[in-house]
C-alpha cells in the first residue's frame, strides 16, 4: 500500500480532504490515489450491500458529442445503448451511457481500466464528433445498497425503486439541488446508482449525500469494497 499522500498526487479527488479526516488508507491508480478503504476492509463490503457511498473521482471517463458522435463510435467498437437515457457495459468492462441521441458517456469498470477510453481518447474525432472530458468537469460518486432508493427519496424526485428504474436506466435530474445524471449499474447482486455531476458542487454533494444515509446508517466506502461487491453474484 503506498504511502503517498494524495495531495502529493499528480491527479487527485475533490474529497481528498475529507478522506484525510476520515483516516481514509490509499492505493495508487495511475498518476492517481483513490481511497481503498476507510476501516476494516472486512466490513466495508457487507456495509455497501446496506447503503453506502463511494468516491470513484479519479477513475478513468470521457465524453463525447455531436450529431456524428453515436456512429462514430460505432466505428470504433462501441456497441451503443438503444435509446437515450439508457447505459450498456462493453466487453473490457467499461460503461457507455446515451445522454441524448447526440452525446455518450463512457465510464472505466471499477479497477480503473477501460481500453475502449484510451481507444478513442487517442482517437482523432470525425466531423461533427466532439470531446467532452469528463474526468475535469464531471465528478463520480457511487451509491450502493438495498436502501439507496429510500435514502434518494429525501434529495431527488426520480423514484429509484429498483422495480421503477431499471438496471442501465439512466436520469437527468436535480440531486441535492444540483443538476446530475444517475445510472443504474448494479455491483454483481447490489444495487448501484452512479452519479456525475458538476466537479465543482463534489464536496456539497457528498455531504448532503452523507447526511441523507446518516438515518439509514450509511457510510463511506472504498474501491476495495466496491470491487468485492462487483465480484459477487
Amino acid at each position: 500500500m503506498s504511502e503517498q499522500k494524495p495531495d502529493q498526487a499528480l491527479r487527485r479527488s475533490p474529497l481528498y480532504r475529507r478522506h484525510l479526516q476520515l483516516n481514509a488508507r490509499f492505493e495508487e491508480l495511475g498518476d492517481a490515489l483513490v481511497v481503498s478503504a476507510y476501516g476494516d476492509t472486512g466490513m466495508e463490503p457487507r456495509l455497501g450491500v446496506s447503503l453506502a457511498v463511494a468516491d470513484l473521482c479519479c477513475l478513468p471517463r470521457t465524453g463525447f458529442k455531436g450529431p456524428g458522435a453515436p456512429d462514430w463510435a460505432a466505428d470504433q467498437g462501441v456497441e451503443l445503448p438503444s435509446a437515450p437515457n439508457t447505459a450498456l457495459a462493453q466487453a473490457d468492462g467499461s460503461l457507455v451511457a446515451k445522454l441524448s441521441h447526440q452525446e455518450l458517456l463512457i465510464c472505466s469498470d471499477m479497477q480503473g481500466h477501460s481500453g475502449l477510453i484510451d481507444r478513442l481518447n487517442h482517437q482523432a474525432p470525425a466531423p461533427g464528433v466532439y470531446s467532452l472530458p469528463r474526468a475535469d468537469s464531471h465528478s463520480w460518486l457511487a451509491v450502493t445498497g438495498l436502501l439507496a432508493a429510500e435514502m434518494f427519496s429525501k434529495i431527488c424526485g426520480v423514484d429509484l425503486r429498483t422495480h421503477k428504474f431499471a438496471q442501465g436506466q439512466v436520469a437527468q435530474t436535480s440531486i441535492a439541488k444540483i443538476n446530475g445524471v444517475i445510472v443504474r449499474h448494479d455491483l454483481g447482486a447490489t444495487p448501484c446508482f452512479h452519479i456525475f455531476s458538476d466537479i465543482a458542487s463534489t464536496e456539497f454533494l457528498w455531504d448532503c449525500l452523507l447526511d441523507a444515509m446518516e438515518e439509514h446508517l450509511g457510510v463511506a466506502i472504498g474501491v476495495a469494497a466496491i470491487r468485492s461487491l462487483a465480484a459477487t453474484e
